[in-house]
């Protein structure tokens, strides 16, 4: 069985090497170098920024890559035989996307957003609902 790329990054080709990488903790720090970097990257420039120490494998960067595009989270261009990747969201994007598809495969919205709302914390829920209720901010905006 082949491993995933977010269970083995930074960490060579052993699971147990170390911790396990959180889900899609790959997919952040790749769309987090792509958006640092500001312009378009090569899968190996990619893990020459993310892992210097070389403990990250050329193959889960591609792989992660390429999820990361059918997810319409990056771009991608041809150059020469390989490809360029620029970031199109940033790591909160990818998650609110994430969730927006978790939501749209219920019928029944309504109950999944009270459900949502009810396993908050206190924390959370009082931050939804000052950003439900701001009408100054727009997507992004941070409050």
């Amino acid at each position: 069985m082949d491993a995933d790329p977010d269970d083995l990054a930074g960490r060579g080709d052993s699971p147990d090497r170390g911790e396990r990488r959180r889900p899609g903790g790959l997919e952040a720090v790749i769309l987090t170098a792509l958006r640092d970097a500001g312009r378009s990257l090569t899968p190996g420039q990619v893990r020459d920024l993310i892992a210097p120490e070389g403990g990250l494998s050329y193959s889960a960067v591609v792989t992660t890559l390429i999820r990361l595009h059918k997810k319409q989270a990056v771009t991608r261009r041809r150059e020469g035989r390989s490809y360029r990747y620029g970031a199109l969201v940033d790591a909160a994007g990818l998650v609110a996307q994430r969730m927006s598809a978790l939501l749209n495969a219920e019928a029944d919205h309504a109950t999944v957003l009270r459900r949502f709302v009810h396993e908050l914390d206190a924390g959370d829920e009082e931050l939804l609902r000052r950003l439900l209720t701001d009408e100054s901010g727009g997507p992004g905006a941070d409050r």
